[in-house]
């Protein structure tokens, strides 16, 4: 029998450019939805109509004059409307939110790439996110010279856009940004070498989110049909 899990459950997928994070956010879609689980799929910048305008913004390169930390405001501003309009009433009603990057996107990039002080990224992030933080962040990690080839083939003839178009230092610095997260906070991150074909990377997220998140949500479930 197919169970309802319960609560709902926010992952988020980071990793650099290339690395197959939307691939890997519509299979587990598919596999969350065949238990019968609500499944929400959303992105940032992005996930509603204003915060969707942010991004092309930010995407167009129209904020990278005014530096990394406008960027970061501008990033929040999406969040915010993303947060109260999709994410927090999706995780309320017991759905899983499965998200293409988030805050640690603006730690990565805004902060240990655009210098902007950890302390205001840390206050932004504690304004803008309060109680809604991850349950679980996957970490797709994939060289760098993998994955601009993957960004490069992804977008056919189109142009890259403001942060592909950095150098490959940019990107290794930013490689590291990520993992470096996932070594402080291993109790919510998981890293997966993404550099392989993405059936095994796809069974490696299944792996960890029915090991993390699922037989979890299965356990509360459990108890609150005792009590």
């Amino acid at each position: 029998m197919i169970r309802r899990l319960a609560p709902g459950r926010f992952i988020t997928f980071e990793g650099g450019e290339g690395a197959g994070k939307s691939t890997q956010v519509e299979r587990l879609r598919r596999r969350l939805e065949a238990r019968g689980t609500e499944t929400v799929v959303t992105r940032e910048p992005g996930g509603t109509p204003r915060a969707e305008r942010i991004r092309r913004s930010l995407l167009a390169g129209k904020a990278k004059r005014f530096g990394p930390f406008a960027e970061a405001l501008l990033f929040s501003a999406a969040r915010i409307d993303h947060l109260d309009k999709v994410i927090r009433p999706s995780l309320a009603r017991g759905a899983f939110v499965l998200c293409d990057r988030f805050a640690d996107s603006t730690r990565a990039y805004q902060g240990a790439l655009g210098a902007v002080d950890a302390a205001l990224i840390e206050a932004l992030e504690r304004v803008v996110v309060g109680d809604a933080r991850p349950d679980l962040t996957l970490i797709l990690d994939v060289p760098v010279e993998v994955g601009l080839v993957r960004a490069s083939n992804r977008r056919g003839g189109a142009a890259a856009d403001r942060f592909e178009a950095e150098s490959g230092g940019y990107h290794d610095r930013l490689r590291q940004a990520f993992l470096g997260i996932a070594e402080r906070e291993p109790n919510r991150c998981a890293v997966i070498d993404a550099g392989r074909d993405a059936d095994a990377v796809e069974a490696d997220v299944w792996r960890i989110v029915e090991g993390r998140l699922l037989e979890r949500a299965m356990d509360v479930e459990d108890k609150a049909h005792a009590g």
